[in-house]
C-alpha cells in the first residue's frame, strides 16, 4: 500500500509540474531611449580693451572667447544679442555706455568664429574666438571714464 501511495504522489507531482508548464506565457517587452540635440556654454573669456590712449591713431582690438559643446551631429547655430536666435552670422556691433557721469559712448564691433556647425558630443568642445575692435574716432575725442557693455549669447541645436 505505501508503495502505491508513493507512485500515485509522483504521478500526481509529474501531472501539476507538467501542466503548469502549460500554462505559462510570455510577453515581449520594448525598451527605448531618445537622445535630444542640446547644447550648453562651458566657459567665457570676456573681451576687455584696457587703457585706452588717445595719444595713438590706432583702432583698438582685443580678444576673447566662448566654449562650448553640442550634442554629437546636432547642428547647432551660435547668436548674439542683434540676431534672432538661432540665425547667427559671427558678428555684432554694440555700444559701450559710461559707467560714471561722462555723456560719451564708445561704438564696437565683434566678429565670432564657429557661430554654425555640428556637435561632437559633450567631451568635445568647441571654442568660438572672438574679435573686438574699438575704431580709433570712436574714442579719441571721449571723457575719461570706464565704459561697459554686456552681450548675449544663445546657442541652438
Amino acid at each position: 500500500m505505501r508503495t502505491l501511495t508513493t507512485a500515485f504522489i509522483a504521478i500526481t507531482l509529474t501531472t501539476l509540474f507538467f501542466a503548469s508548464s502549460a500554462l505559462a506565457a510570455t510577453q515581449v517587452l520594448s525598451v527605448s531611449a531618445k537622445v535630444i540635440g542640446n547644447c550648453a556654454f562651458n566657459s567665457a573669456a570676456d573681451v576687455d580693451f584696457g587703457d585706452l590712449n588717445q595719444n595713438s591713431g590706432s583702432d583698438q582690438t582685443a580678444k576673447g572667447n566662448l566654449v562650448f559643446w553640442c550634442t554629437k551631429n546636432a547642428t547647432y547655430n551660435l547668436s548674439d544679442g542683434e540676431d534672432v536666435a538661432g540665425s547667427g552670422d559671427g558678428t555684432f556691433a554694440g555700444t559701450l555706455l559710461p559707467t560714471g557721469t561722462s555723456p560719451d559712448t564708445i561704438n564696437y564691433s565683434l566678429t565670432y568664429s564657429n557661430f554654425n556647425g555640428d556637435g561632437a558630443g559633450k567631451t568635445s568642445p568647441i571654442t568660438s574666438a572672438i574679435t573686438a575692435t574699438i575704431v580709433n574716432a570712436d574714442y579719441v575725442n571721449v571723457a575719461a571714464d570706464t565704459y561697459t557693455d554686456t552681450v548675449t549669447f544663445t546657442i541652438t541645436p
